[in-house]
């Protein structure tokens, strides 16, 4: 495994690395608040490179998916779509 990095923010608080442990390489990305983690393949990045923001709107407002979730014990998104 690599080296993981912090990225944090007033907004975020994330752990990136590169994961080889798997048939290919993968970007893990977890959120350090609720260790929640996805394992993005070279493919899935890509097509995140060629979205615009406004694509994004519905995973980044966090008052449709995270904010919701504080103080409850699913670990199941709150999202009306499935990632």
């Amino acid at each position: 495994m690599s080296k993981e990095i912090i990225l944090k923010n007033e907004f975020a608080h994330v752990a990136v690395k590169v994961d080889l442990s798997s048939n290919g390489v993968r970007l893990m990305i977890k959120d350090i608040r609720t260790q929640r983690v996805i394992f993005l393949d070279p493919l899935e990045l890509e097509s995140l490179a060629w979205c615009e923001h406004k694509d994004l709107h519905h995973i980044l407002d966090p008052s449709i998916s995270r904010w919701k979730g504080i103080g409850h014990s699913t670990n199941e998104p709150l999202l009306p779509f499935r990632l």
